[in-house]
């Protein structure tokens, strides 16, 4: 017995066939939790309105002479302040963001006693952080920004 389809009832075939396909990964997209989408800020909006404000700290931090640096070290990342200020004046907060889970991202405040400032292993899991630092001293507010592969 043979099965024959005519050419009218394999167009439909075929487009139902690839709808289902298409759909299937909406729904993948929309309702199943490992396919999460989330923006990197909740505040998207009222950051892009601060961005200038951003640059300009970033501007200033660029102007001095020494800049932040980061270290990976066996205790786990130093971080090092400009030499040109004193470390016990200097106040802000140091941000880690990682962009595929927003769910392990951490803020430490800055309180320093030397120029060095150390976040231990136990903080850090291995993959791409986004490292911001804002500081102030003197009235002046600097900025850093990082991609730091740990």
């Amino acid at each position: 017995m043979k099965f024959k389809i005519s050419w009218p009832t394999g167009i439909i075939l075929a487009l139902s066939a690839f709808i289902i396909f298409i759909l299937s990964f909406v729904y993948k997209a929309t309702f199943m939790q490992e396919y999460d989408h989330h923006l990197v800020s909740d505040d998207y909006y009222k950051d892009e309105l601060n961005y200038q404000q951003e640059i300009d700290k970033l501007n200033k931090s660029a102007a001095l002479k020494e800049d932040v640096t980061l270290t990976k070290v066996a205790e786990g990342l130093l971080i090092k302040f400009p030499a040109e200020f004193d470390p016990e004046k200097i106040t802000g907060t140091i941000s880690f963001q990682r962009p595929s889970n927003d769910k392990i991202d951490f803020q430490l405040p800055i309180k320093l006693t030397t120029a060095n400032y150390l976040i231990s292993n136990n903080n850090l899991v291995e993959g791409r952080w986004n490292v911001k630092i804002e500081w102030t001293i003197n009235g002046n507010t600097y900025l850093f920004k990082e991609k730091l592969m740990y």
